[in-house]
């Protein structure tokens, strides 16, 4: 199948855990995941309904951005703080915000753009040495600091990519964690214009339908719609 058939297909199946968990499929977004992949089957996805396209490294987007048609951007690999200038009036929002230094740099920035830039806290769910994202418990202190010294960044919520697993169903735990996390932020007293606790991003292609089910409110799929990386 085509872009477009596999697209409609995570789709339709992603409406469904939608449907399961007690939600409706709006209230999920299924961006697309694009790394390595051509301008011309981004259009292709855009094509087929595709409104929320995620990009893990600057150049890589910066290289695809003139040539893409009107679409929603996210960024969502990691983000050096020397990086955060070139993409800032680019995209809708920044998923892997894992310090209060690249924060502060995200607000100066877009303090400077005039517009306030909407971020998630990327959780290292699994305790990973080999991932970014910060520890579950030092959530609400970073979430207590942004919000209490950047006046141009507003917390949606958070993201997390759980450890690998054989299976769609190795990941449940991990995203129910997750989901309890969020639902602690949504309990704070936040500052309405600086945190607006609305979005948990996890699921990727292998158990985006598994996130789906635990809460999930932006899945992130790339190889169920494109088809394996050529990773040249």
């Amino acid at each position: 199948m085509g872009v477009r058939e596999n697209y409609l297909e995570v789709l339709e199946k992603k409406d469904q855990a939608a449907v399961r968990s007690g939600r409706k499929p709006e209230d999920v977004t299924l961006m697309a995941v694009t790394k390595l992949h051509t301008v011309d089957e981004i259009n292709e996805a855009i094509d087929a309904g595709a409104t929320d396209i995620g990009e893990n490294k600057v150049q890589e987007l910066l290289s695809k951005y003139p040539d893409v048609k009107p679409v929603r951007w996210h960024l969502i690999g990691h983000l050096q703080t020397n990086k955060v200038k070139q993409i800032i009036d680019k995209v809708v929002m920044i998923h892997s915000v894992d310090s209060l230094h690249l924060a502060q740099e995200i607000n100066k920035r877009a303090g400077n753009a005039g517009l306030v830039m909407d971020i998630l806290i990327e959780i290292n769910v699994g305790n990973e040495e080999s991932k970014t994202g910060i520890n579950a418990e030092d959530l609400v202190p970073l979430v207590k600091e942004i919000t209490g010294s950047c006046e141009h960044v507003r917390v949606r919520g958070v993201m997390c990519i759980p450890p690998y697993g054989e299976a769609p169903e190795e990941s449940r735990k991990y995203f129910a964690e997750t989901r309890k996390l969020f639902q602690e932020l949504q309990q704070l007293d936040l500052p309405e214009d600086r945190a607006v606790i609305d979005t948990l991003s996890m699921g990727m292609s292998s158990d985006y339908e598994v996130a789906v089910e635990e809460g999930s409110t932006i899945v992130r799929v790339g190889s169920a719609i494109f088809g394996k990386r050529n990773y040249r």
